[in-house]
């Protein structure tokens, strides 16, 4: 797991790369509750968290 001081935020080309889930599919996951949804970080920006986004994969292998 990654340290929490050095924990890095991803944008949604990062997660889409990661998963090879669409951007579409992404949000339809996370509108169930099946993905880690975004942390909002202004008014137009938001990021995943990479160790969800690690978790999730890693529960889905």
């Amino acid at each position: 797991m990654t340290n929490p001081q050095h924990e890095r935020f991803l944008r949604i080309g990062d997660v889409i790369a990661r998963t090879a889930l669409s951007r579409s599919y992404i949000y339809v996951l996370i509108g169930r509750n099946e993905f880690p949804a975004p942390r909002n970080l202004g008014t137009r920006c938001s990021r995943w968290i990479e160790s969800e986004v690690d978790a999730w994969i890693s529960k889905r292998a």
